[in-house]
């Protein structure tokens, strides 16, 4: 008989989200697991390097690099062992193959693989090792024991053999939830805005990173390439708050029954194609600093460009630009990218928006912001309230 009770409610099966966390890898050491979505992602709750059917179940893996390529499939490795690392007998490969240094255990416990209450500083740690198989929007598809046959992989390897392309793997082309909304600045003021980049020029600007519990901002060419220009004329700032009170936030109440009543930044960006401009796959809501944000809202203002397209990896290689005067909103919580100008320079007005619930939790968190981080303290959050 049919029961609509789950047996165990913390054990973690097919069509529940994958827990995100941030853990320590091979290369990285604050790794975010959600920033890999958009492909399909198993991680490999092996243990220890030194076991047998760890290393069987490692190496199996890596004898499949047409499966685990990372446009397709990205393995990550989830070792307890601290031996792995001071040893060197676990290592990166890539494309494809990545681990993590779970010695806290706190990917274990997370995924239940470790008890809730087990502690690594005890010695020996009891493990319910497995796989467990994700897909592109970090729901899991699959979790299968490992076993004594080593049978385990071979189903592992199946059952990824059989799955759909990426984009197709909800079994047809399915849309980023996204809003495309042409007409939302009239030609004449993306021209001046443009202008007052072009006379202004801009400041190369950075992202924000949980740094020692506090949200700094930090610049790395290689993940983000842009310069903002920021607004401070309060006339300007007043006619594009009033043009996204009559065009914008009515769309995103009608869609996500969301009122939004608060705006943070007025900047002019620019990807330009001399400097490689592009913004790699992030959400915009992951610190401290940033939590509040509830929609961005990317508005081109010219189209003399290529590349820069934004796009949303956990749903297709499918790619937005919206016409000039137009604009692409979603929520902060998706996995986004823009791509890189490869000629000319792209334009865009870059807000975010949120109500007054999130703009409390601005203000509490204020405190662990660092000296370039979120602009709070000059920014109360502006209200587009009419």
């Amino acid at each position: 008989m049919f029961s609509l009770s789950i047996d165990d409610p913390t054990r973690i099966t097919p069509g529940d989200p994958a827990p995100s966390f941030y853990q320590r890898s091979f290369a990285n050491p604050r790794y975010a697991f959600n920033s890999a979505a958009g492909r399909y992602l198993v991680l490999c709750f092996f243990g220890s390097g030194a076991d047998a059917q760890a290393q069987a179940a490692v190496q199996g893996a890596y004898d499949r690099p047409d499966i685990f390529n990372d446009p397709n499939a990205s393995f990550f490795g989830v070792s307890i062992d601290p031996e792995d690392e001071t040893s060197g007998r676990v290592t990166n490969r890539l494309p494809g193959y990545r681990h993590f240094w779970d010695f806290d255990l706190t990917v274990s416990r997370l995924y239940g693989i470790a008890s809730k209450d087990a502690d690594p500083g005890e010695g020996a740690t009891s493990l319910a090792r497995r796989w467990v198989i994700i897909d592109p929007t970090m729901r899991v598809l699959s979790v299968i024991p490992f076993r004594e046959d080593q049978g385990d992989l071979a189903e592992v390897m199946k059952l990824l053999e059989e799955l759909p392309p990426p984009d197709r793997f909800a079994g047809t082309e399915i849309m980023a939830p996204i809003l495309f909304l042409p007409r939302v600045f009239e030609p004449e003021l993306c021209r001046h805005l443009i202008g007052l980049y072009e006379a202004q020029g801009g400041e190369e600007s950075g992202f924000m990173r949980e740094v020692d519990g506090r949200t700094v901002g930090l610049t790395d060419p290689g993940f983000k390439r842009r310069k903002d220009y920021t607004i401070n004329d309060r006339e300007l700032v007043s006619a594009l708050r009033t043009r996204f009170l009559r065009r914008v936030i009515p769309e995103i109440a009608k869609v996500h029954h969301f009122r939004a009543t608060r705006m943070e930044r007025y900047i002019v960006s620019c990807y330009a194609a001399e400097d490689g401009g592009h913004f790699a796959a992030h959400r915009d809501n992951t610190t401290k600093g940033t939590a509040h944000r509830r929609f961005a809202v990317s508005v081109n203002l010219n189209d003399e460009f290529e590349g820069g397209e934004v796009s949303f990896p956990e749903y297709g290689p499918r790619s937005f630009k919206a016409p000039p005067g137009g604009a692409v909103v979603f929520s902060c919580s998706l996995l986004h990218k823009v791509s890189k100008v490869t000629e000319g320079r792209r334009f865009a007005f870059l807000p975010f928006l949120y109500d007054d619930e999130a703009a409390r939790i601005r203000e509490q968190n204020a405190r662990f912001v660092g000296e370039k981080g979120s602009t709070f303290r000059a920014d109360k959050g502006t209200a587009p309230k009419g």
